[in-house]
């Protein structure tokens, strides 16, 4: 990890035994698995026994395919962290089966047999037989509901806390219908919000979603996410430019994501084909790994202005690219917060995002970014020529998000406040 974030906390009471059950975990790029390590690392720096549940899974692709890229299973050791890996069961037809399998009404078994999920039935039998001890147990992310119920089950058989970090996609606000935010608020995944004994939200939008469906509003933690400008920051801007060729008076759009329709890399696409042929001159610059999707989408698209696509960023290379570029462009679908965004903020550089999911919380509209609404390919491209034609408004809002990451988005207060909330929890169970 980089120095930066080497912290050591003396321990300040107890030490806690505390159970970790993600979907993925780093190497395995993604947000909650990002956020996963971050926390568990924090907790063992603080002295508490940290042992992170996971299956092998690096990539998405692995959960249901044997094209995807795994880890080799087993225990491991990192940052004082126990990682503990587990097989995937993959199969032909197996989203067919799990659809038929699923139509069994009863709610743990729903959530087990959800088409998406990663199958590791080890996982879920040392959930119910293990000899460790535990102080709380934590589980996310949706839709991958099987580690979750791996760790609702540890939690019961122990009878200790359970607490839940759902990150809830919620899709477009102005569609009643929104696919996205049905998926991720089915009465499936709704039961395991029940279940949990806390549940940490991160943002008023998600919160507020959650009590309309009739959570307990004593239920919900908001809590919010954060940035280390280390990680993301000091890239060479002159170096970058002249590997990609570029002058320094020409606007570069980035976009950092799994590269996907989700994630609004096809409308990016989409919009900035609108300028180019209108004559406008810029270049865009993709970075993440490439979901199935976007490849087809690639294979027929035929850009009028050039594309550079980095595929997945080292450190090194995240930092230049944010060095490198002068507007971020997050036109997704699915994010409950967008990581990605308090990183260009940290690098002075303004966003433009759709009016969509925790995203529409995160950017205030003309203050630091832009947004539009979700799906509007052209409100999308006008506002993206609005920043490209307008290097003082660029800055104007790109260092205003910046200020917000210092004043908003330090990662310790909110990892704190995440421990406090296990300590409450696990006294709060004694009492009763």
């Amino acid at each position: 990890m980089p120095d930066c974030q080497r912290q050591k906390f003396g321990s300040q009471g107890s030490a806690l035994r505390v159970a970790h059950f993600v979907q993925r975990y780093p190497p395995a790029l993604g947000g909650s698995e990002a956020y996963f390590e971050r926390l568990s690392r924090f907790l063992a720096a603080w002295g508490d026994q940290v042992t992170v549940f996971t299956t092998a899974a690096l990539d998405l692709e692995a959960f249901w395919s044997r094209r995807g890229e795994c880890a080799t299973p087993g225990v491991a050791s990192a940052d004082g962290v126990e990682i503990r890996r587990y097989p995937l069961w993959r199969w032909p037809g197996r989203r067919y089966l799990l659809k038929a399998l699923a139509l069994v009404p009863q709610r743990s078994w729903q959530c087990l047999t959800l088409p998406c999920n990663p199958i590791c039935p080890r996982m879920y039998l040392d959930a119910g037989r293990t000899d460790r001890s535990f102080d709380i147990v934590h589980a996310t992310a949706f839709p991958y509901a099987w580690p979750i119920v791996c760790g609702l089950r540890l939690a019961r058989r122990l009878r200790v806390p359970f607490v839940l970090t759902p990150f809830l996609h919620l899709g477009d606000p102005d569609d009643a219908r929104d696919r996205t935010a049905s998926r991720y608020t089915s009465p499936a995944l709704l039961f395991l919000i029940r279940a949990a004994e806390r549940v940490f939200v991160q943002t008023e939008l998600e919160r507020d979603a959650l009590l309309a469906r009739g959570i307990p509003a004593d239920k919900l933690v908001l809590q919010g996410l954060g940035v280390e400008p280390c990680e993301c920051t000091g890239g060479d801007r002159a170096r970058i430019r002249r590997a990609w060729g570029l002058s320094e008076e020409e606007v570069v759009i980035g976009h950092l994501a799994n590269n996907s329709e989700e994630k609004g890399t096809v409308d990016l696409l989409r919009a900035t084909e609108l300028l180019w042929k209108s004559g406008r001159r810029f270049q865009v610059v993709l970075a993440g790994p490439e979901m199935k999707n976007f490849q087809r989408f690639w294979r027929d698209f035929r850009p009028s202005g050039p594309v550079r696509r980095l595929g997945v960023l080292s450190e090194t290379r995240k930092r230049d690219f944010f060095a490198g570029i002068d507007l971020f462009a997050l036109p997704s679908r699915s994010d409950s917060f967008g990581l990605v965004l308090l990183e260009a903020w940290a690098n002075d550089i303004p966003n433009v995002a759709y009016r969509a999911g925790g995203v529409a919380e995160v950017i205030r509209e003309g203050e630091d970014g832009v947004l539009v609404r979700c799906g509007a390919v052209d409100a999308l491209a006008e506002a993206l020529a609005r920043l490209i034609g307008d290097a003082d408004l660029r800055q104007r809002l790109g260092q205003r998000g910046r200020q917000r990451t210092v004043q908003e988005f330090a990662w310790e207060p909110k990892l704190r406040l995440v421990r406090q909330v296990y300590e409450e929890t696990i006294a709060g169970q004694g009492k009763r």
